[in-house]
């Protein structure tokens, strides 16, 4: 129990780092917005952080700490905090989540899991927005999968509800870099035509080791309001000690 408060309080620490030198959001499989049906090892942590600029101006700048606990099965909890720019507006929200695995993933099959949570804003105190996802996975070979997303989002702004959805592939075309490409979005009435406009990403992750990786990401449209956006974004991970590497207890990525 120590050394996971220490792992948990070395988490929360590098999180609010990050904001103080930084300066909203969403987080799936770090700044990409299609989620895996897989989550961390039970007792391990680890920090998302990225920045995301667009062509029109809007800036973000996220701190997404997590840890996997056993609550009868394993629940990856985590606590996105995100720093925005929205036409000249600054804006600060927090946003916990909670998943779990439902079916595990493997290759020629389908693993599914959930998440639900829901974000706030981090001065007046508001309710922003509710949701919950089922990913699910399937992998090709140990290099390639696709991800797949349905699911619900409240928007409490504007008291509205949409369907939300995502397709992902991701391939670990060397030992070290793995390319994602991925296109999501929500259906619903909307005010703002763009807001319902599917949004696209894509990009490259360099992962030396098992600790620490970095994502150079190109985005259209990724929070709805008709820009291009560049985002640079780091993970870093706490593995539970003396246990195997993620790639070594799938078997693959």
């Amino acid at each position: 129990m120590g050394l996971r408060a220490i792992r948990i309080a070395i988490v929360v620490t590098a999180a609010v780092s990050a904001l103080l030198a930084a300066g909203s959001a969403r987080a799936a499989n770090g700044a990409y917005a299609v989620d895996a049906a897989d989550i961390s090892e039970a007792g391990s942590c680890k920090v998302e952080s990225w920045i995301s600029m667009a062509t029109n101006t809007d800036f973000s700048a996220v701190a997404n700490p997590s840890c996997a606990v056993n609550i009868f099965k394993p629940v990856e909890l985590s606590l996105l905090t995100n720093r925005s720019r929205s036409d000249g507006d600054w804006s600060t929200s927090i946003a916990p989540k909670a998943k779990t695995n439902l079916v595990p993933t493997g290759i020629g099959k389908f693993g599914f899991s959930i998440y639900a949570g829901g974000s706030f804003d981090a001065l007046t105190g508001e309710n922003l927005t509710a949701f919950a996802v089922v990913p699910a996975t399937y992998r090709i070979s140990e290099t390639m999968r696709i991800n797949i997303n349905g699911g619900w989002l409240w928007d409490r702004t504007v008291d509205r509800h949409y369907l939300t959805y995502g397709l992902g592939f991701d391939w670990k075309f060397t030992d070290v870099l793995q390319w994602t490409i991925e296109a999501f979005g929500q259906a619903g009435a909307s005010d703002i035509p763009s807001v319902v406009r599917p949004r696209f990403q894509t990009g490259v992750r360099y992962r030396p080791n098992e600790i620490f990786s970095v994502d150079v990401i190109y985005g259209r449209n990724i929070t709805g309001e008709n820009a291009n956006w560049i985002t640079v974004g780091t993970t870093i991970r706490f593995p539970v000690a003396g246990g195997k590497p993620a790639r070594e207890r799938s078997g693959h990525l």
